[in-house]
């Protein structure tokens, strides 16, 4: 009886030993080699095989990314952050010199109205929703282009990128804004485009009446007046339908237009109180070499002799800082006024 186990015992683990080594043999000979960028890439995305990139799960999107070149951005959950890492990890953010930067846009709110009584019709008492209130009289307020600000965008944004703010306004997070065009649907009042994050100038308005309807209804709109047209010296505005209108490919940032504003309708983003900016020249360091002189277009710089120590006129400079970007001896530091 003995020696019956014993030699069922040792047929059973000679049997284990030769079909391990088959297994083992057969896992090396027909192993499919995985690029860990891929298994990185899964990781960083969200996980929910939703299919909402239009891949059979996370994994095939990883896959697509890696191997074909998809973008990242064709997973419409997918955080800023997370995609920012994805990019590192494939080195898309190295680009060759000259070639341009992609794109990585977020909603942007053309709105800065206040919300004080003087600037509405009526008290709206219904269902706080932007959609149903615009049915009643376009809206409680006397600028018929105004935001509702009942937060039909916040609602609509499954990101969790649009929260609504001081004077009924929405705020919008761009770390967490994927420019996905939810918010842009639900805006009865077409209030908010998909614009470059990079950008920081903006015309916080979007009403097409003659200035002084424009007055009437709104402290801090857009009159038309033509004023940022002017003082932009790169062509980046133009004024449409009552409307002061900001090229994004030609504007510089400089601000110029900010601080010439009269209805403050412009805005530099984080600087609620911005007043402009000035070059200021360190004369110990500059070797009078011409160049800022040539690229300002203001004529805010004086010494066009080389070796000519340069100076700024403050009254001429506009603060669009193209002297500091191109000062081969960084010796030109924009301040604020």
């Amino acid at each position: 009886m003995l020696t019956q186990i014993l030699t069922a015992v040792l047929v059973l683990g000679c049997l284990g030993f030769i079909f391990g080594a088959i297994l083992s043999f057969a896992a090396k000979k027909f192993e499919v080699h995985v690029d860990p960028k891929i298994e990185e890439t899964l990781e960083l995305l969200p996980g929910a095989n939703c299919g909402g990139c239009g891949y059979p799960g996370c994994a095939g999107l990883a896959e697509a990314i890696v191997k074909h070149g998809e973008a990242v951005t064709a997973c419409p959950v997918i955080s800023a952050i997370n995609r920012a890492k994805i990019e590192d990890l494939l080195g898309l953010n190295e680009k060759p010199e000259g070639e341009k930067k992609p794109v990585v846009k977020a909603a942007l709110v053309k709105c800065n109205g206040l919300d004080t009584e003087e600037y509405q019709k009526f008290e709206y008492n219904g269902v706080k929703d932007c959609q149903a209130a615009v049915l009643l009289q376009s809206g409680p307020w006397k600028c018929p282009h105004r935001c509702m600000g009942f937060g039909s965008c916040e609602a609509a944004c499954p990101f969790d990128a649009i929260k609504i703010g001081d004077h009924h306004l929405p705020i919008v997070d761009e770390d967490k804004c994927v420019a996905c065009g939810k918010c842009v649907l639900a805006c009865p009042k077409q209030l908010i485009e998909m614009v470059d994050k990079e950008q920081m100038v903006h015309v916080k308005c979007n009403s097409t009446e003659k200035g002084a309807d424009t007055r009437k209804a709104c402290k801090v709109g857009c009159i038309a007046c033509g004023l940022c047209k002017r003082v932009c010296a790169y062509d980046a505005i133009t004024i449409e339908d009552n409307l002061a209108r900001i090229d994004y490919e030609k504007c510089v940032q400089c601000g110029a237009c900010v601080a010439k504003c009269p209805q403050h309708t412009i805005i530099m983003e984080d600087k609620p109180e911005f007043k402009g900016r000035v070059a200021v020249i360190d004369k110990e360091a500059c070797i009078g070499c011409t160049i800022c002189y040539k690229v300002c277009k203001f004529e805010a710089v004086k010494g066009g002799t080389p070796k000519e120590k340069h100076e700024i006129t403050p009254e001429k400079c506009v603060g669009c800082g193209m002297c500091a970007e191109k000062c081969p001896k960084k010796c030109i530091e924009m301040i604020e006024k």
